[in-house]
């Protein structure tokens, strides 16, 4: 089908352009957590209250990975193309080995039980970033039970240690996040006040700042959730009505109009041209114009 792109800028054209979405699979609960493998050419993404995770194939294929995902959520890779996933139903955040075990990196701050890790980033020297709202203790995103810290928080992981540390608990709910181009600021999104914080990133991984970088605004379901740049430093994120696309600056480029309620997305295939929508029930494509960023 045709994508509805409503631009509010010229640029966007130059970003997205004339695209047609294509439906790849559907019948799903609730779809999340999409990545892709630069290298191996495979997409993992998550179906959180079927508590599955699922691979696609270059070739199209899709098969089940993981079940029980322990409702899993946001997944990446590090530099050695592990993946790394945030479980809701166990408020962990774990390793895939080589070998096929699983490490736990994190579960506890200061002897509290972590509210449901759900989106997560890696820098390029190895620090994991995420995000812990408690999505991930209601019904149907997780498993209902009492929220052990009094904050939602976003944390660092560091080291063959796993050394955990909390960086900022002043959102309501953060969720999305993901790096500038030269990973000298964070971008972190707070879904119920929709809207878009931007962070320095000290020299040892901590952050600094925190004003509101941007602001998604428009008609149709949605809310910041997923959030990618490309290679340009333009910065997608979910929104009303679909993705939202900034520029660098910030300034709004348009909203690319989604069938579903868009949760997240990323970029992928050879050039890293198609972007991968999870909305709800649905997996689907879009060519873009400019490309995503290798994860490593």
């Amino acid at each position: 089908m045709s994508v509805s792109v409503r631009a509010r800028h010229s640029g966007l054209d130059d970003v997205v352009g004339d695209a047609t979405i294509e439906t790849l699979a559907s019948g799903f609960g609730f779809l999340e957590g999409p990545v892709w493998h630069p290298y191996e050419k495979w997409l993992v993404f998550s179906d959180i209250p079927e508590s599955r995770m699922y691979r696609r194939s270059a070739a199209g294929e899709i098969e089940l990975l993981r079940e029980p995902s322990y409702k899993a959520n946001g997944n990446t890779l590090d530099r050695l193309g592990r993946l790394v996933t945030c479980e809701h139903a166990t408020s962990r955040v774990t390793r895939a080995e080589p070998n096929g075990s699983v490490t736990v990196l994190a579960t506890h701050h200061q002897g509290k039980q972590l509210n449901s890790p759900n989106d997560i980033v890696i820098a390029t020297g190895g620090s994991i970033y995420f995000t812990d709202p408690g999505y991930g203790r209601m019904e149907f995103y997780g498993v209902p039970r009492p929220q052990e810290l009094p904050f939602q928080g976003v944390y660092r992981i560091d080291g063959d240690d796993a050394r955990l540390t909390l960086l900022t608990d002043d959102f309501v709910q953060p969720n999305g996040l993901c790096f500038s181009l030269d990973e000298s600021r964070l971008f972190i999104n707070d879904t119920e006040c929709g809207h878009i914080r931007v962070f320095g990133v000290e020299a040892n991984g901590d952050l600094n700042g925190g004003a509101v970088w941007a602001v998604t605004e428009g008609e149709g379901p949605g809310a910041p959730d997923g959030m990618k740049i490309d290679s340009r430093g333009n910065l997608y994120c979910t929104g009303p009505g679909g993705i939202h696309v900034f520029d660098a600056s910030g300034a709004i480029l348009g909203v690319i109009r989604t069938p579903e309620d868009c949760a997240n997305f990323t970029f992928g295939d050879d050039d890293l041209q198609s972007l991968y929508i999870t909305a709800s029930t649905s997996l689907y494509r879009l060519r873009v114009r400019v490309p995503g960023l290798r994860l490593f």
